[in-house]
């Protein structure tokens, strides 16, 4: 499918060898990720932006890959720290802690942790410690990173007590005290039942104020993160390679932060009401995407592929049951959101959970709770059937005490559609 970006956009990329056939004929295809990776770097060099690497003001990264294949990059350094710190600074419900200059303590996967202690070795010259430092852990003179293992349901007693330890430390800075919280929905629940556990809650400080950034926060997550503290909790949605898009106010609904960029829906399949985001955006001038298809899902208020209507982010387009080899459900593709919704709306006490498919017919919900209880049986058979009316097959629970995060540091929601 071809479309049209906005005239401006279309300027700013017309020396780019990849877009060169597209300005040409005036027809710009959907930009998939293998597409840009072709050919890299050459496909993106011009003039300026070899002067930009040469000088330091461009630099290759790679994305997270922790919901794709990683893919190379070019950007301005520290391009998603400043998108970060912007949208911050400008939030109406956070704005406060920016401007108080209150410290950003990191609690989220392990890649995130170790990559920052590779750069703090690789300035020093050395490599990275097996159990890198506070001070390599230290992004810039505002962030630090929390986390040092890749499952937070194996922390023990001594990680959280660290960990408490350390968010001290940090707030040492401002006259009050006072904190912001950024993390992983799923690694801040962990935390917060580990403290209750071992009793280290109370010693635990509040935040002023809390973003979760880094992969979909379910519905009943986000419930036990709201009920545990009483500040701001919202959401940032955006990529490695895009920075942010879309921030959530503390009540959950969803506003734009499309500074130089553009939004297109299209649906994930004929007569499908869930949508694949596709952005233009030339806010990182060294490799400007236009029309890129970011992988990600949305639905909107309404069905309609309005991107001023988007009301939720719902998960990875690859991981949407009917992507892959596997049929969709009994209405269509079913994605990571739809099933939160079936699981959140029967009962709140679920805390992660992990569906697999076997073929057309079957299906098995694993879960575990906040309180490591089973749900009651009649909350199970009420889930159970909800899940197979979604899924248009035969599903059955099973409860656990532990479902293991995945090596990126983060939960599936969805085994077997690969």
């Amino acid at each position: 499918m071809y479309g049209q970006p906005p005239a401006e956009f279309i300027e700013q990329v017309r020396d780019i060898p990849i877009y060169r056939d597209s300005v040409a004929t005036g027809r710009f295809p959907v930009l998939e990720k293998p597409e840009i990776a072709r050919g890299f770097p050459d496909n993106w060099m011009t003039p300026r932006l070899a002067k930009a690497l040469a000088e330091g003001e461009a630099e290759y990264v790679l994305s997270t890959g922790t919901n794709h294949a990683r893919m190379q990059i070019i950007r301005p350094p520290y391009f998603l720290l400043h998108s970060y710190y912007r949208l911050w600074s400008e939030h109406p419900d956070i704005a406060f802690t920016w401007e108080e200059g209150c410290a950003r303590v990191s609690l989220t996967t392990v890649l995130a942790t170790e990559h920052v202690a590779r750069v703090n070795a690789a300035k020093r010259g050395a490599r990275p410690d097996p159990v890198p430092s506070l001070h390599d852990r230290r992004l810039d003179g505002r962030t630090v990173y929390l986390n040092l293992r890749l499952d937070p349901a194996s922390w023990e007693r001594a990680d959280v007590e660290r960990m408490v330890a350390e968010v001290h430390e940090a707030r040492r800075a401002h006259p009050r005290g006072r904190y912001h919280l950024d993390c992983s929905g799923y690694h801040l629940a962990h935390l917060v039942l580990k403290a209750r556990q071992w009793g280290l809650w109370e010693h635990f400080p509040r935040p002023a104020s809390i973003v979760h950034a880094y992969e979909y926060t379910p519905v009943n997550v986000r419930r036990f993160l709201e009920r545990h503290f009483d500040c701001p909790v919202v959401d940032l949605f955006g990529s490695t390679e895009l920075g942010y898009l879309y921030y959530s106010d503390r009540h959950g609904r969803y506003h734009p932060h499309l500074d130089r960029m553009n939004v297109e829906l299209l649906p994930v399949a004929p007569g499908s009401d869930i949508h694949s985001l596709i952005v233009s955006s030339v806010r990182n001038p060294y490799m400007p995407l236009i029309r890129y298809r970011s992988g990600d899902c949305v639905r909107t208020l309404d069905g309609t592929p309005d991107p001023d209507r988007i009301e939720r982010f719902c998960g990875r387009e690859q991981e949407l049951l009917g992507a892959g080899a596997l049929r969709a459900g009994a209405h269509g593709p079913v994605s990571q959101g739809d099933l939160d919704d079936c699981v959140a709306g029967i009962s709140p006490a679920v805390f992660l959970h992990r569906l697999r498919v076997s073929g057309d017919l079957e299906a098995r919900l694993s879960y575990t709770t906040f309180d490591s209880a089973p749900l009651t049986a009649s909350a199970a058979m009420e889930l159970a059937g909800a899940v197979g009316s979604l899924t248009g097959r035969r599903c059955v629970l099973e409860h656990r005490r532990h479902i293991p995060v995945g090596r990126s540091g983060k939960y599936a929601w969805l085994d077997g559609n690969r």
